[in-house]
């Protein structure tokens, strides 16, 4: 591993999950999607999505079998 690998995964390990998340932002084999919760507003009844952490978005596994 390379130390640019070293930093990349210790940067994704410490990324905190939003409950929608499957994986840290960033990790190979997955891509955003729209939050099912808020439509991609990153709101829900004035407040912050809880799904999303406000985001919008939250991180899915793509492909796959």
């Amino acid at each position: 591993m390379t130390r640019n690998s070293d930093n990349m995964a210790q940067t994704q390990s410490s990324q905190k999950l939003n409950p929608g998340d499957e994986a840290p932002r960033g990790t190979p084999g997955t891509g955003e999607d729209i939050c099912p919760e808020c439509q991609g507003s990153g709101r829900i009844d004035g407040g912050p999505c809880r799904n999303c952490g406000g985001h919008g978005t939250i991180v899915k596994g793509i492909g796959g079998a």
